[in-house]
């Protein structure tokens, strides 16, 4: 099969671009920048310099494929404009899914995200939930767009589009405030722990497996959260110190604390610039905040599966600090266990 990927420079793309190949399958992806997408061409990939804000640069690589995968976004924390995540997350993604339905493609997976749920005030949510605002983030204002006035309307219109929404993803190659979190735990530079805060956390190679499941068994007009099992951000660097041996910040803050700080950064954030992490945005999204969906549907109709926080959290702790040049422990090193991405 012949597959069109947005998105396949990044995390989950990039993933989901590599189990295709694996499967025997053609991939198709669109790059801003070919000279930056190496790795894809090295796969075997047919590369097409594009953008899903530019419409006509789409028609060639998506003439004739078999299914469309469109993954790509902007997801910033704390920096950015409104005007900015629009024009990828929701103008794109139309973009995406007009010419899909204009060239008679088959099938198509979106991917969304459970951050479209916004806080879910500590629910399990399953893929009925529907959250109206407010949000804490541009990325999740944005993405509910996406999910709600673009593709779910199309889906329900008749477009063969199966969407899925991920939860929090880690592993190796990971960039975001996730990876920025356990670097500055190994670093010792983390200096405090939200209370309350939890995600589902899912390893990228298991949430890009779930794409491919949703484009072989998933229905079309169907939902399906793609998402591990929930745990605290306390539960995950409590998890680390275990296998780390390097000490989690013993500061635990309140909802409340986290709240004011995020008020203050906001003001300080209008005067001089600060780091994603410590923007009032920033801040907001971990003040207690929970995203949490419930997989059981993906579980039961694709097969959706994926690995224990602990393995899976244990690779990528040991991927970070192969490096940062730090040494492993002691066990891992007798074991003779290999750690890579």
């Amino acid at each position: 099969m012949r597959y069109f990927l947005t998105g396949a420079t990044g995390f989950i793309g990039s993933e989901v671009a590599r189990q295709l190949g694996a499967a025997g399958h053609q991939v198709v992806a669109l790059v801003r920048d070919p000279s930056r997408a190496a790795k894809l061409a090295e796969l075997g990939a047919a590369l097409h310099k594009g953008d899903i804000r530019e419409r006509e640069t789409l028609r060639r690589p998506m003439t004739g494929v078999d299914g469309v995968f469109h993954i790509a976004a902007w997801y910033k924390i704390g920096e950015g404009t409104l005007k900015e995540a629009r024009s990828v997350n929701v103008d794109g993604t139309r973009n995406v899914l007009e010419l899909m339905r204009e060239l008679n493609i088959p099938k198509g997976v979106y991917t969304s995200t459970v951050a479209v749920f916004s806080h879910t005030k500590g629910q399990l949510v399953d893929e009925s939930y529907r959250h109206n605002g407010p949000w804490l983030s541009t990325y999740d204002r944005t993405k509910w767009e996406a999910h709600y006035k673009v593709a779910l309307p199309m889906a329900q219109e008749g477009l063969p589009l199966v969407i899925v929404q991920p939860g929090l993803v880690y592993g190796p190659g990971d960039q975001s405030p996730v990876r920025e979190t356990i670097v500055q735990y190994l670093q010792r530079k983390l200096f405090l722990i939200p209370t309350k805060t939890a995600f589902n956390w899912a390893h990228v190679e298991d949430t890009a497996r779930g794409h491919l499941l949703a484009m072989e068994k998933g229905k079309p007009g169907e939902t399906y959260i793609l998402a591990g099992s929930p745990h605290s951000l306390e539960e995950a660097l409590t998890l680390a110190e275990e296998i780390t041996g390097i000490p989690a910040p013993r500061f635990r803050a309140s909802p409340a604390l986290m709240k004011t700080l995020a008020t203050l950064m906001q003001i300080a954030g209008a005067v001089v610039p600060l780091p994603a992490a410590y923007s009032g945005e920033g801040l907001r999204v971990s003040a207690g905040s929970t995203y949490l969906g419930d997989n059981s549907k993906a579980r039961h109709e694709l097969g959706f599966q994926t690995r224990p926080l602990e393995q899976g959290l244990r690779q990528t702790l040991f991927h970070e600090m192969t490096l940062l040049n730090m040494p492993l422990p002691l066990d891992d090193r007798r074991t003779g266990a290999t750690h890579h991405g």
